[in-house]
């Protein structure tokens, strides 16, 4: 994979992947505003798959889980420009203003604002400054500014997600991995996002589970990728990346043991029976 990225300061960057793919699963520590410039990106979450292309802007709020498959698309690399919309940026921004903090939520979703005129036009102003060495002084800061000013103008519920602060509380863990598996994270992060630490966290996944988290993933990840092949009629390229594999000879393998054919086997199988 060739990444090239370019900043104007560390909160404001023009990203771009130039070959076939790039795939993470990543949980975002700030919310992060992006504008699509070239190429197309699937964003899978636990209750929603997004894509997105050409023109698109969407804001992705912070602590969320997904796995991020970027493409090129008609000859052009994936490129984007992103804001990253941080805790103290945000802190400082609704100082002034007469705002109820919220409290953390559940969930929050994909906020996606289409190709917007307004947020076009901030970002696109953003383009010229990538090229240059010697940057005015507070330009980023004044663009990140003008930025939370037009979401606050187009979409009324932009508040409530800029405004929590808070970090992830103790919650059931069990209903959380349940929702949650298929995004091959380390284990602290899963142990973040249920509000414990990494031991605790290992404590009480084995109460809940009856056996270490690696051994009840794997399953996990395979049984959905089983159910993929069947119901879905999915691409055993696809489905290993959207479960939570990182290589397919790798994701091949664990699922020959685990159901002792092959993801190709499974699907020619299912070929010859809907004839």
């Amino acid at each position: 994979m060739e990444y090239k990225a370019k900043y104007i300061t560390d909160d404001i960057k023009l990203s771009c992947y130039e070959d076939r793919f790039f795939k993470s699963d990543i949980m975002f520590d700030q919310h992060m505003l992006i504008w699509f410039l070239s190429g197309e990106t699937k964003i899978i979450q636990a209750a929603a798959t997004y894509i997105f292309k050409k023109g698109d802007i969407f804001l992705i709020p912070r602590n969320q889980l997904a796995t991020i498959i970027n493409y090129p698309k008609d000859g052009q690399p994936h490129k984007t420009v992103v804001m990253h919309l941080s805790a103290a940026r945000l802190r400082n921004f609704y100082a002034g203003l007469d705002i109820q903090p919220a409290t953390f939520p559940a969930t929050h979703t994909i906020l996606c604002y289409n190709d917007h005129p307004l947020l076009e036009s901030c970002l696109s102003s953003l383009i010229p400054y990538f090229e240059m060495t010697n940057i005015p002084a507070g330009i980023a800061s004044l663009k990140i500014t003008e930025a939370i000013s037009i979401l606050r103008a187009i979409d009324d519920r932009v508040d409530a997600v800029l405004t929590n602060f808070d970090e992830p509380g103790k919650i059931d863990l069990a209903d959380y991995m349940e929702k949650n598996f298929m995004f091959n994270l380390p284990l602290e992060k899963f142990g973040y996002m249920t509000g414990r630490s990494l031991s605790t966290f290992k404590r009480d996944f084995n109460k809940a589970f009856h056996t270490t988290p690696q051994r009840w993933l794997t399953k996990k990840r395979l049984e959905l990728a089983h159910y993929q092949f069947m119901e879905k009629n999915k691409k055993p390229v696809d489905v290993c990346y959207e479960v939570g594999f990182e290589i397919l000879s790798h994701f091949s393998f664990a699922f020959k043991k685990q159901f002792g054919y092959s993801p190709s086997a499974l699907i020619a199988r299912q070929h010859t029976a809907g004839k």
